[in-house]
């Protein structure tokens, strides 16, 4: 079965064909920077051309970087304002005149990586942990997604946000050595172990293919292994996550 997976970040807007059985995808990635102001109306002109690019007609599957409930985006996170309470579904779906499903980047990129990567398989109750322009979380138990675990909103001492502190952004903003952001990065993971005790930690996202440069400065009683989808898993998982709507069309 294929869907058309579309991953939305605060940097890049991409999409990709795929093949949901196998995870994989079917075509080259295509990538339209975020617009700045990222308003719903300039970012919902984005789908329609990553839609038309690839000619599809059919459901798409879109993670989306902020917490989700039924279509409705919460939180502005590392876009703009005026996403609050805003239904990304509708907006969408009236742009392109196709069925979508919006969910949290972090809990589509998940839902590919304990389906066909490194948390396949795996039981208890798995925290997925997306490095990037902020940290996002998929959180799992015995493989059950639980939606919008927004861990990098903790508050934290003066950066108020916690992914302000420890994200890969700021990594690469503050020309920090692997050593010291992955001090802080540490941190955050046992501040995490603190308040959940996870039986496992999946380090996922852009800043994942690091992993062997701030591996030996994590210090954790817990599990921590690499992601193996890495940047493909949000267009994965999010033709995943719209699965329902492929077989409904289907029947």
């Amino acid at each position: 079965m294929e869907i058309l997976g579309i991953d939305i970040g605060a940097s890049g807007m991409k999409g990709a064909i795929v093949d949901i059985e196998k995870g994989e995808l079917l075509t080259e990635r295509f990538r339209i920077e975020t617009p700045r102001p990222a308003t719903p109306g300039a970012m919902a002109a984005v789908i329609k051309k990553i839609v038309a690019h690839f000619k599809w007609n059919g459901p798409v599957g879109c993670g989306f970087p902020t917490a989700i409930k039924n279509g409705v985006a919460l939180t502005e996170s590392n876009l703009h304002k005026k996403w609050v309470g805003v239904n990304a579904e509708e907006l969408f779906e009236n742009e392109t005149g196709l069925p979508f499903i919006v969910a949290n980047d972090a809990d589509v990129a998940g839902i590919a990586e304990m389906n066909f990567g490194a948390g396949k398989g795996k039981k208890g109750f798995v925290l997925i942990i997306t490095v990037g322009t902020g940290l996002g979380c998929g959180a799992f138990y015995n493989g059950q997604l639980i939606p919008n675990f927004e861990l990098g909103q903790m508050y934290y001492k003066k950066y108020k946000n916690v992914e302000k502190y420890a994200a890969n952004s700021v990594r690469k903003n503050k020309n920090m050595s692997f050593k010291k952001w992955g001090k802080r990065f540490n941190k955050f993971l046992n501040y995490v172990d603190l308040i959940l005790c996870p039986d496992l930690f999946i380090i996922g996202g852009g800043g994942s293919k690091y992993f062997e440069e701030f591996e030996e400065y994590l210090d954790m009683k817990v599990p921590t292994i690499q992601a193996e989808t890495l940047n493909e898993a949000g267009i994965i998982g999010a033709a995943y996550a719209a699965k329902e709507l492929a077989t409904e069309k289907s029947q």
